[in-house]
């Protein structure tokens, strides 16, 4: 058994986001197709005599002095389903993309850290008893876990892997400003115009023709999080303004926007660009979906 593990934690953008009314429990249905970059936060995970957590990286200032996280608390919850209640790991966060930014990376890193743990303790949980310690920790906790292309209905927890996605070349862009997602909805609640809506697949699964029928497509949080947060709009311009991008849309409830290229080259191209000409925001070429 080894004693030490590191992984990465990827991104997570919503390609299309359709979102209905909330239910009487208050959730809100949605569809939508996630795809995982190979960007994103790094956990480094130990079996140790007591929990630790530690965090570094870009963004840690962000989560200075935070003791109850996703992270802690999935570990936590790992030792119980595990039944190993004396069970305690050091945990390591190395914070590489934004807070409150809609790429899921909270979520991300407790679903690295949970295959980590499993790994560490000889696979004590399978894929479903691993996937409900997921659960517990919020909707899309089973998703970052999974960190595969899918497409996600119900409250984001119905998941249906999708791998005829192809890889997309893609900028991620963050123009500093947190966008809470509580917030987010409560103001998407004040004036409600989207449904949850599954579209048909599209006919191509070409990079372009993915591209073009995502252009029919929307997320329903990008109006309300634009009014809340007008930095989310100006990234939204800047992104639609590259001539290497074919499709900009902002992710999850915000505040990363993501632009889609034809291949990772012209991402790349385009990432330079978009940091040079806005040097204080967070930029970042990747790649999404596809196979290793």
């Amino acid at each position: 058994m080894a004693d030490a593990a590191t992984a990465l934690a990827p991104a997570k953008v919503n390609l299309f986001l359709h979102v209905g009314l909330p239910s009487a429990d208050g959730y809100h249905p949605l569809a939508s197709l996630v795809a995982f970059a190979d960007v994103g936060d790094w956990v480094g995970l130990k079996i140790a005599d007591a929990p630790t957590f530690a965090v570094e990286g870009p963004f840690a200032g962000a989560l200075a002095g935070e003791t109850d996280n996703l992270v802690t608390r999935a570990l936590a919850h790992f030792a119980v389903a595990a039944q190993r209640p004396g069970l305690a790991f050091a945990a390591a966060l190395d914070k590489r993309l934004p807070v409150a930014a809609g790429l899921g990376g909270g979520s991300s890193d407790a679903g690295a850290a949970l295959r980590r743990a499993n790994g560490l303790t000889g696979r004590p949980l399978d894929e479903p008893a691993l996937e409900a310690v997921a659960g517990t920790l919020g909707a899309d906790g089973p998703m970052c876990l999974r960190a595969e292309t899918a497409w996600a209905t119900g409250r984001g927890d119905v998941l249906q892997p999708e791998p005829r996605l192809p890889a997309l070349g893609a900028v991620l862009v963050n123009p500093g400003a947190p966008s809470p997602t509580g917030a987010v909805y409560r103001a998407y609640d004040a004036a409600v115009t989207g449904t949850a809506d599954q579209p048909p697949p599209p006919a191509d699964w070409s990079p372009a023709g993915v591209i073009a029928w995502l252009t029919k497509l929307r997320n329903d949080l990008e109006a309300p999080a634009v009014r809340l947060e007008p930095r989310i709009g100006e990234a939204l311009a800047a992104v639609r303004a590259d001539p290497g991008v074919a499709l900009a849309r902002m992710s999850g409830s915000g505040a990363t926007v993501f632009g889609l290229c034809l291949d990772v080259a012209a991402a790349e191209a385009a990432a330079a660009r978009l940091q040079a000409a806005y040097p204080d925001w967070w930029v970042a070429a990747c790649r999404l979906g596809g196979r290793a």
